[in-house]
């Protein structure tokens, strides 16, 4: 009986850790296989300890320059769907307007579309407009599809502000810029930061959409999934293996200087 209380208590814990064990569990193995030194075109089996490709992560021709290209896309994209997505957000909960609920419901239709849907329409949009498929046409449809995401992030922030607060920098003849850069924009500012890190990372992985308006520009997804069909390098495991350590520090970073902060405050 104390085994089985032991393990009610713990049944929570011991589920939490176990999901996070399977959800990690790819890239454990994606880290394993960045050390492997395969025989052939596939890196798929092990076959011997190897630190090449490490050394040499750009060894593959073409790799670094497309990874290159989706670092930038998602930069632009990130920022260009930050500053709209934030507008719209502050726009759909602070003011009312003609076809309010309309604009509300629109919001979810990219995140409810499926992504194949919205590829081949904005190729027919691109198509008809008569404009060349590359860098542009994949950068404008990154930022049309991010955008739902950092108006949601940022619409639930901002619902969740006390209008209390900016008053009372209106009463102590703080002005509407001042108002807005001291109180509203740090209060709103975890949500903007969600909502850009949600954009970069859904621009910087996308495939579906960005193979159907690309044109012959090969962003980093587009460069797995061409090796995949010829043979995979193990530079595509090293730089999966950065991306993923890089993303652990900023998130262990993050979680230390808000720890610190609250204990200043307390």
């Amino acid at each position: 009986m104390t085994f089985v209380n032991w393990l009610k208590r713990r049944l929570v814990v011991i589920a939490g850790l176990l999901t996070l064990a399977y959800l990690l569990l790819p890239n454990i193995v994606v880290t394993v296989f960045s050390f492997n030194n395969p025989k052939g075109r596939f890196n798929y089996e092990w076959q011997e300890f190897s630190t090449e490709a490490w050394r040499d992560p750009c060894g593959v021709s073409g790799l670094c320059g497309s990874l290159t290209l989706s670092l930038r896309i998602a930069l632009w994209a990130t920022l260009g769907a930050t500053l709209l997505g934030t507008m719209i957000a502050f726009a759909l909960v602070r003011y009312r307007f003609r076809a309010r609920g309309a604009v509300n419901s629109l919001i979810f239709l990219p995140m409810a579309m499926p992504e194949v849907v919205m590829a081949a329409s904005l190729l027919t949009l691109f198509l008809n407009m008569g404009a060349q498929l590359g860098f542009w046409t994949i950068l404008i449809a990154h930022i049309m599809f991010c955008l739902s995401f950092v108006v949601v992030a940022v619409k639930a922030r901002v619902m969740s502000m006390d209008p209390r607060l900016e008053q009372a920098a209106q009463d102590l003849y703080a002005g509407p810029f001042q108002t807005f850069v001291r109180v509203t924009l740090p209060i709103a500012a975890p949500g903007i930061a969600a909502g850009a890190l949600l954009a970069f990372a859904l621009s910087f992985d996308d495939f579906i959409i960005t193979n159907f308006n690309a044109g012959s520009t090969v962003t980093f997804p587009m460069f797995v999934w061409g090796s995949a069909q010829r043979g995979t390098p193990v530079q595509i495991n090293v730089i999966g293996t950065a991306m993923f350590v890089i993303a652990v520090v900023l998130v262990l970073v993050s979680m230390v200087a808000g720890n610190r902060r609250n204990r200043r405050k307390a």
